[in-house]
């Protein structure tokens, strides 16, 4: 007889949700795996949370741990008091194999703390990243979560150098390929038959997109003004869509540069979109300017060149190999990448050989092979 693994599948922010989607349909079809759904809350507005799940055809979740919002201490430990429990429960009074965790959030490395102090094995996909910036509070996630897990399921071959040198076994890492682009290549089609484009008046390849969240390039306001002021030159040349993270429009506010884009005929702001509207956005644009590091690996398979507001990268090969550019929050440097751009002189790269679509796949049949 054969024997049905127990999965515990924990997802908390909207880049879990899009890493997770292919993985639970791939466990799904080998028929061997039973995973319950916990979803911590940790992004809890709709904007930022159930679109996802709508679009991503993701099924309820089983459990919601409801934590909100809060410091990064606080939230870690409602995750922490909240998931226990649930892991204690197991499946149908059944204890669970895995906890199977991605990404690098605080839901990731908290609940993957639970489970090893509960015997439970932990699989961490997107295992091995590395940006050595221990000022980004996802680096240390990355981290303590990497040292707990006993399967390391890694993106790209940089991934792996990094586990070894860190003493890892070889044993416990795999080399899988990335799940986003998976979710990338199963919405892209759907995405294109949206109506973004035609609704806000854009052309293919007319048009560059925008995103900003992260604090050093928008709690500073001499920072965020010369970014600001960077897009609204460049939008008289190329249209710039914002949508615009709400913790990014309040330092807008509060900082009183509202002007910058209310006075940029070229810069249309927008709020948060649903994932298939925001592809179908990416996949089309001339540029992508953004400090998200989900982006960066799409804009690469996409062939969109992407200009990254960050110091460092946890996928370094997005720079070496892809279509992305670190250009810090270095207003000049954004300048002139962004004129290369529009001279037609900037240079995409390729895609990794591992980004194929085919990573829910090969993680599934590890989960249900691993002892």
């Amino acid at each position: 007889m054969t024997k049905t693994i127990n999965l515990a599948c924990v997802v908390g922010a909207r880049p879990n949700f899009m890493k997770m989607a292919p993985l639970l349909r791939a466990l799904k079809a080998t028929g061997r795996a039973k995973c319950t759904l916990i979803h911590t809350g940790q992004h809890y507005d709709k904007t930022l949370s159930d679109i996802f799940f709508e679009q991503l055809d993701i099924p309820k979740p089983d459990v919601s741990l409801d934590v909100g919002s809060g410091t990064q201490a606080s939230q870690t430990a409602k995750i922490l008091e909240r998931i226990e429990p649930v892991l204690q429960a197991g499946c149908g009074g059944q204890p669970f194999d895995y906890l199977v965790v991605v990404g690098d959030v605080n839901s990731t490395m908290a609940a993957a703390i639970a489970a090893a102090k509960l015997g439970i094995k932990v699989a961490h996909v997107e295992a091995g990243l590395r940006s050595f910036d221990r000022a980004m509070p996802e680096e240390i996630n990355r981290i303590v979560t990497d040292s707990i897990s006993d399967l390391l399921l890694v993106s790209d071959p940089i991934g792996i150098e990094h586990l070894k040198r860190e003493g890892h076994p070889d044993s416990a890492i795999h080399l899988v390929g990335n799940l986003m682009i998976d979710t990338l290549f199963h919405s892209l089609t759907k995405a294109k038959a949206t109506s973004t484009l035609a609704d806000s008046g854009l052309d293919k390849g007319g048009y560059g997109v925008v995103t900003l969240h992260r604090p050093s390039n928008v709690d500073d306001k001499n920072t965020l003004t010369g970014i600001l002021q960077v897009l609204h030159q460049v939008s008289d040349q190329l249209p710039m869509v914002f949508p615009i993270h709400p913790r990014t429009l309040a330092r807008i506010e509060s900082f009183g540069l509202r002007p910058l884009i209310d006075n940029a005929s070229g810069i249309k702001v927008m709020p948060p979109l649903g994932y298939l509207e925001f592809l179908s956005l990416t996949s089309s644009a001339k540029v992508i300017v953004t400090d998200s590091g989900g982006l960066q690996e799409e804009s690469t398979v996409l062939s969109v060149p992407c200009l990254t507001m960050r110091e460092n990268t946890e996928r370094p090969i997005t720079v070496t190999q892809g279509s992305s550019t670190l250009v810090g929050n270095d207003a000049k440097l954004l300048e002139e990448q962004l004129q290369l751009v529009l001279e037609g002189k900037y240079d995409v790269g390729k895609c990794p050989e591992e980004w194929d679509g085919k990573a829910a796949g090969r993680i599934a049949a590890i989960l249900i092979q691993s002892p």
